[in-house]
């Protein structure tokens, strides 16, 4: 608890701060690339025939994706509170790479924790983290996935925690790591919001759209627009290739409430209160719990969650290369493939916002082993 209550204090007070603030713009717009933009998928709303789909470019950002909000916002606040050690966990290796960028940007010392399986699916990854100076720890408990590299950085941030701050990834763990991941995030749909009030000539979507592990490029896209009830906001879970505990990654319909890395949430978990083992094609996506703010906006009644199959995501990714020439990250390609479900069914005159979390360079290999895989039967 005392490293947390020490986090709290600083970040409640540190963001209120203009001067903090007004830095985190700067980085943003001229180290991270901020904004990004706003296109209208135009060959992809003619393919679907329905509404038009606007791609919030998250991609185009410094190191791949919507990560590098969040990692120099909390690089930035372990640097005000004097920490000269910063550690991550990683799954996709996106947040690892963010991380790193910031921590190097810092001169701060950088270890980042990934599971074994997951470096293999992402070994670019691996190798960018350390080109940017980061240790890369190996981590070979458990499913060797995120979930087990979450634990091992929790481990190491409460031995170390006088000269160390734990960059968590996503809106999850204790308070007060969900809101303050959030609130990195939550310029993703303010710029969203702007440009389409300059582009469409009206600042809301009929239909927002983001894949959701964690949650927190959703709930960056979701946080614009939740006070406008003319904006449906739909988050898509890794429905893997099946139903079954260990078959995917969907908590909102095979999980149960369950308390995992200090939060109480939705969780994959087994009759005995065991966390299940969980699949994507998708290795940003297959974490068996998801951040509690989206738990309780589905129980408002203000938000909605599906799942897309890998089948699904790998068949939005090959569309959205070959009819738009953007490769996405297989992540977003689940939020793709919800858009294919739609866009078919609404007018002309209706918008779907589409969150484009990051590219897909990191899982071309994974792609093209899926396809070898599912041509050959298996």
């Amino acid at each position: 608890m005392a490293p947390l209550s020490e986090l709290e204090r600083a970040y409640d007070k540190l963001s209120r701060k203009r001067s903090f603030r007004k830095r985190l713009e700067s980085l943003l717009r001229d180290f991270a690339g901020r904004p990004t933009p706003l296109y209208l998928a135009e060959r992809l709303s003619d393919h679907f025939g329905g509404a038009k789909i606007y791609l919030k470019r998250e991609d185009l950002l410094h190191t791949g994706a919507h990560k590098i909000n969040n990692a120099l916002g909390q690089v930035l606040l372990a640097s005000e509170m004097g920490k000269r050690r910063i550690i991550a966990e990683t799954g996709a290796g996106q947040h690892g790479v963010a991380t790193a960028s910031a921590a190097a940007l810092f001169g701060i010392e950088c270890v980042v924790y990934m599971g074994e399986k997951d470096m293999r699916r992402q070994r670019v990854n691996v190798e960018r983290m350390g080109l940017l100076g980061a240790e890369v720890v190996a981590v070979d408990a458990g499913a060797r996935t995120l979930k087990d590299a979450i634990n091992e950085a929790l481990r190491d941030w409460v031995t170390n925690v006088r000269t160390t701050h734990y960059v968590l990834g996503s809106v999850l763990g204790p308070d007060p790591y969900p809101r303050m991941v959030r609130d990195f995030h939550r310029v993703i749909g303010l710029e969203a919001k702007k440009q389409l009030k300059k582009q469409a000539k009206r600042d809301w979507p009929d239909l927002a759209i983001a894949c959701v592990g964690g949650g927190s490029n959703a709930i960056g896209l979701f946080s614009a627009f939740l006070s406008d009830s003319r904006v449906r906001l739909i988050g898509v879970e890794a429905g893997g290739t099946g139903a079954a505990l260990g078959e995917h990654a969907a908590r909102f319909s095979g999980g149960s409430v369950g308390v995992l890395h200090g939060t109480k949430t939705l969780l994959l978990q087994d009759g005995d209160g065991q966390v299940a083992a969980t699949h994507s094609v998708s290795a940003g996506l297959d974490y068996p719990a998801v951040g509690p703010e989206h738990v309780a906006l589905r129980d408002r009644g203000r938000t909605e969650y599906t799942s897309a199959t890998d089948a699904e995501a790998v068949a939005a990714f090959h569309l959205l290369s070959r009819i738009e020439g953007i490769l996405p990250a297989l992540e977003s390609a689940h939020a793709l493939a919800e858009v294919a479900k739609h866009a078919p069914r609404l007018s002309k005159d209706k918008i779907v916002l589409v969150n484009l979390s990051g590219r897909g360079d990191k899982d071309v290999e994974s792609v093209m082993e899926y396809d070898q895989n599912d041509q050959g039967g298996e």
